[in-house]
């Protein structure tokens, strides 16, 4: 599943045509003769795995029949007449409470925020993948798309994160994440390589970035107190050339402390400097 308008039609793909119709008709909702399927492109097998691309196809649902008219009513007898009623004193006029303003829907807000957050095409097509590598790796899990509010960077819109659900995912995390690095980089290149353009979407496992980054952040508030109450450079644990790089960001506003990067290879750590 790829695409979605509010004309009720659909781009689906799949590893055949079939696939892609049946992927179509799950998104929709509805039978095979209720759409009309035009084939976009059969896809082909590649060569051993590589240049292999998926079936694409467009469903549209089938305008409905117009209702049938409905039979005339036959004409009602005429009434007979009933003696006028007694004349009764009006009601006297009860205040109307002043309307309530509207509570909020959480149904419609969910369907608004759905809208306005339709999947792209780069976050379908990496699900899919990723959903196929957890599969050949006997990982049972779900994956979700979600905007990543809390990974963007300053001024930059939030990134596309396929973030996998499920018990027991320590091993797609690894020592320091480099084994879910490794995952965003074969989501990443898989992705690129059938859309073929560079897609820069990141693979989180139970918000584990989100986590991570949290508690980088707040390290480093604490890196920069110590430093500033013993007036020493203060150095901090080695750490991937990733995580370096979110200290510096929570500490470059911080006019009392200098940060850099020491050291090589693995080893390579942030230093805190305290600005005398």
């Amino acid at each position: 599943m790829e695409e979605r308008n509010e004309r009720r039609n659909v781009v689906a793909s799949g590893k055949t045509v079939d696939d892609a119709i049946g992927n179509g008709l799950s998104m929709l909702g509805v039978r095979r003769d209720q759409v009309d399927v035009e084939v976009i492109s059969e896809g082909s097998r590649g060569v051993l795995g590589f240049g292999a691309e998926h079936a694409r196809v467009r469903l549209t649902v089938k305008a409905p029949p117009p209702p049938r008219p409905a039979p005339a009513p036959r004409p009602a007898p005429a009434p007979r007449p009933e003696p006028a009623p007694r004349p009764e004193p009006a009601p006297r006029p009860e205040p109307q409470p002043a309307e309530a303003a509207p509570l909020p829907a959480p149904e419609q807000a969910a369907a608004e925020e759905e809208e306005e957050g339709e999947l792209p095409e780069e976050a379908a097509v990496g699900r899919e993948i990723l959903s196929e590598i957890l599969r050949l790796m006997g990982v049972r899990a779900s994956v979700e798309f979600q905007f990543g509010h809390e990974l963007a960077e300053e001024g930059q819109p939030p990134p596309a994160v396929l973030n996998v659900t499920g018990e027991d995912l320590g091993i797609l995390i690894g020592r320091r994440g480099e084994t879910l690095r490794a995952l965003q980089y074969m989501v990443r290149l898989t992705t690129s390589h059938r859309l073929k353009q560079w897609t820069n979407l990141v693979v989180d496992v139970e918000n584990y970035l989100v986590r991570r980054r949290r508690s980088l952040e707040n390290m480093a508030q604490r890196v920069a107190e110590q430093a500033l109450r013993t007036g020493r450079t203060q150095v901090m644990e080695p750490m991937p050339a990733y995580e370096r790089r979110l200290v510096h960001i929570a500490l470059r506003k911080n006019p009392k402390v200098t940060t850099q990067s020491v050291g090589e290879g693995e080893k390579r750590k942030v230093t805190v400097i305290p600005n005398h």
